[in-house]
């Protein structure tokens, strides 16, 4: 037989045929918009929001119209947990989704009962009910989403009426927009950098007298983050990390939904300190509200000339905490899977596109012109002794008052229960905190005087204050259960690139479940090799409720 002979007959191209209809509805929806790579996951909200799916033929068709692989198309879509995949055949999610947030405040305030109720009223047909990790309104707990629409302090009673009645768009609080920000001296400073009246050097020497920090988590001084960017040879760019996702957090979105041009006039001031050339804004999909507020105040900004079209380009997450993670936001702002990049090298020497790259989380911004205006000294008094500034803390948790609490540097949280939220809520008493959110761990009540601030006695005892989400727990709470939930939010999150990060947080998961005291040795095992192996901060961390939970609370085992 010949070569010829035994080859297969030519049964046409491999993978899913196009369709001609689903080709014109895409070509319809993305209309004149540049067929730009990095605006994958842009298109992919398109035809989310119009059909309330991805379905196989717009994937397809997507994938011819920007002369991608399907499979780099169809990789991005499922990447992320806001972008429905309907394959051929399989029926189309309920044109309604409601989504009761599970991540640890919701947890203690009843979600679990919430979502049973739901699960067990609506009508799945017309409502599909969704588990959905922490939509940042920890202080309003427990927090749903109908439709667009967020809601505080949720009941099944008022989600399904708000359904039934069609109120489920997004409604944007009152907030300072640009008139009136103006109108209290917004943009002055600006103006004043770039004619020259104010140095960039001498900004960036009054950011590192001040003392301001990444508040997103890290803690990187901001004056030496600009000072390195400025170093590498340009053209430069900025980003801004708007995933707060970290469950406990949410002082980002009511900076954003108060006051947004404060963080966008100190994101200026820092994108012309360092020349560059484009600033991309990352907003987490979790926040509608949010994204509507910066579209407007962004095109407002534009209007006015403060900032030529498309100098701040808006970009919008689709549900993937690990997008919290610098270099992993970058490669989603560029149309990819948002897994972590090796480093070195670091994003301020190659970072978005390649490019050195400025990187700051949206308090950060927020707090620049009160630090130029007032002065470093005054920001750097702000703190207690041997801590500098002033820092937004996000309390949620059994307080009487929770929400975000203006405190020092180094305040201890005992402190913040009492001089700031009123005191434990009526019934509980102080058992426990989370200092830092899913991350930082979970530290008993007697250590409750420990001052809370970057490294010190909380890097100590493994535990640290990250973005500043301290979820004050009670007699009430089991610390078992609440290792699990924070676990179980770890495993879901891992971007599965790593498997350490990957099998580490699925097996303590498995661990944890089991009945009877947990496999002690087992878990102290896999701790290790997750710190010392995982790619990034999220497996690195996230054995840390565990350590606390075998260390402080073995009578919750």
């Amino acid at each position: 037989m010949t070569m010829q002979q035994r080859r297969s007959p030519d049964r046409g191209p491999k993978g899913r045929a196009l369709d001609d209809v689903a080709l014109a509805d895409v070509r319809e929806l993305l209309g004149h918009r540049e067929r730009r790579r990095d605006l994958l996951i842009e298109f992919l909200h398109l035809i989310q929001d119009h059909y309330g799916c991805l379905s196989a033929a717009h994937l397809r068709a997507l994938a011819e119209d920007m002369r991608l692989s399907q499979v780099e198309v169809y990789e991005v879509a499922t990447f992320y947990d806001h972008f429905d995949i309907v394959k051929e055949g399989e029926a189309r999610p309920a044109p309604l989704t409601i989504r009761v947030c599970e991540s640890i405040s919701c947890m203690l305030a009843g979600a679990e009962r919430l979502f049973g109720e739901l699960a067990g009223d609506a009508d799945p047909q017309a409502i599909r009910v969704m588990r959905a990790p922490c939509m940042g309104r920890c202080a309003t707990a427990p927090a749903a989403r109908v439709g667009d629409r967020e809601v505080d302090h949720a009941t099944s009673h008022k989600l399904l009426a708000m359904a039934t009645d069609g109120d489920i768009r997004t409604a944007a609080p009152d907030y300072v927009g640009l008139d009136a920000y103006r109108a209290a001296g917004g943009y002055q400073l600006l103006q004043k950098v770039r004619d020259g009246v104010l140095a960039t050097n001498a900004i960036i020497e009054i950011m590192e007298h001040a003392g301001l920090r990444g508040l997103g988590g890290a803690g990187f001084p901001a004056g030496k983050k600009w000072s390195f960017v400025r170093g590498y040879p340009g053209p430069r760019l900025m980003s801004i990390n708007g995933d707060e996702g970290e469950p406990g957090t949410f002082k980002d979105r009511v900076y954003l939904e108060s006051d947004p041009h404060r963080t966008l006039e100190g994101a200026l001031i820092a994108a012309y300190a360092v020349e560059a050339k484009r600033v991309y804004f990352y907003m987490r999909d979790e926040y509608p509200a949010v994204l509507a507020i910066l579209r407007a105040e962004i095109a407002a900004l534009e209007g006015a000339g403060i900032v030529k079209p498309g100098f701040i380009e808006l970009r919008r997450g689709a549900g993937a905490y690990i997008c919290g993670e610098e270099s992993a936001m970058l490669e989603s702002i560029e149309g990819k899977r948002g897994m972590p990049r090796h480093r070195p090298p670091y994003i301020a020497e190659v970072g978005l596109f390649g490019r050195p790259t400025l990187n700051h989380n949206v308090e950060t911004l927020w707090w620049i012109r009160d630090i130029v205006e007032k002065g470093p000294e005054w920001f750097a008094a702000q703190g207690k002794p041997g801590h500098q500034g002033i820092r937004s803390w996000s309390v949620s948790g059994h307080v009487k008052e929770p929400g975000v609490k203006l405190a020092p540097a180094g305040v201890t949280v005992r402190e913040l229960i009492e001089d700031y939220c009123g005191g434990m809520a009526d019934g509980h008493e102080f058992k426990a905190y989370l200092p830092g959110g899913a991350s930082g761990g979970i530290l008993p009540a007697s250590m409750g005087d420990i001052e809370l601030d970057f490294g010190g006695e909380l890097a100590k005892q493994g535990a640290f204050v990250g973005s500043h989400a301290v979820v004050v727990l009670s007699q009430a709470d089991n610390i078992k259960d609440v290792t699990l939930n924070l676990m179980n939010f770890f495993k879901h999150e891992s971007c599965g690139k790593c498997t350490p990060c990957r099998e580490g947080t699925e097996k303590l998961v498995t661990l944890l479940k089991e009945k009877g005291v947990p496999n002690e040795t087992a878990m102290r095992d896999l701790e290790t090799v997750m710190r010392d192996s995982s790619i990034c901060g999220l497996g690195q961390a996230a054995p840390n409720p565990v350590n606390h939970l075998l260390t402080h609370f073995r009578d919750d085992l």
